[in-house]
């Protein structure tokens, strides 16, 4: 199971959101690329990045920094956050990173994934599914929509997305401990890499989410930059 530190950018800035509310927000650091260098240096195996600023207005304003980052690190990188047109897609690959992850356009599209999927290739294509009660929330988790988390997950793969990020929205930030029951029926529904996201608060959840079998990988968010657990533990 690989390891996703996360780094979450407003303004430039590192940041953590509880349940994903702007007004919940917490300030890290200034200097996006030296904690990026951070988790790399401590074993991180592929970064997780998101572009809050991107995911509430749909406009990409950290694009600077990302390319920073992933020009300082050796690991590759993920993006999320207002991926919502091919031409956002191609400016997240001209800053860097080696996939893209669709959000809420995946949800209100799968003919977008698909697209994407046949300019990029699957294996550069995520779709990211944020769900509470499992139900998907879109727009930057303002919105709930009707369709399933399960649903969206097995249409995501069928259009060809090569990766699915499940986030619970209930245990995002909250250190709660994640939603294993949801993670383990998604895993039982596709055969694409699923990565685990939200609640991880000690090394037993890490220790629990490797155990499930196909597992990808778990991101890593509030809990490293509380210093609840160390990467270069994990």
């Amino acid at each position: 199971m690989l390891l996703f530190p996360a780094i979450d950018l407003m303004g430039g800035q590192v940041v953590r959101l509880r349940q994903g509310q702007a007004s919940e927000k917490t300030v890290y650091s200034n200097d996006p690329v030296a904690f990026a260098q951070r988790w790399a240096d401590e074993g991180g195996d592929y970064l997780h990045i998101v572009d809050l600023d991107a995911a509430f207005t749909g406009v990409q304003a950290n694009l600077d920094s990302i390319a920073r980052i992933t020009a300082a690190i050796g690991i590759p990188c993920q993006l999320g956050g207002g991926i919502r047109t091919a031409e956002a897609a191609q400016r997240a690959f001209d800053a860097g990173v080696s996939r893209v992850i669709i959000g809420t356009k995946a949800a209100e599209s799968l003919d977008f994934v698909s697209e994407l999927a046949a300019k990029f290739g699957s294996d550069r294509i995520a779709v990211g599914i944020d769900a509470k009660n499992g139900q998907v929330s879109i727009k930057g988790w303002t919105e709930m929509s009707a369709m399933k988390a399960s649903t969206l997950a097995l249409e995501a793969e069928a259009a060809g997305a090569g990766a699915i990020i499940c986030t619970d929205i209930a245990t995002d930030g909250m250190l709660s401990g994640p939603n294993f029951a949801e993670i383990e029926h998604l895993l039982s529904l596709v055969r694409c890499q699923v990565i685990a996201s939200g609640g991880v608060s000690t090394v037993d959840d890490v220790k629990r989410l490797k155990s499930m079998p196909n597992l990808y990988g778990a991101i890593l968010g509030k809990a490293l930059y509380d210093d609840r657990i160390r990467l270069k533990d994990l």
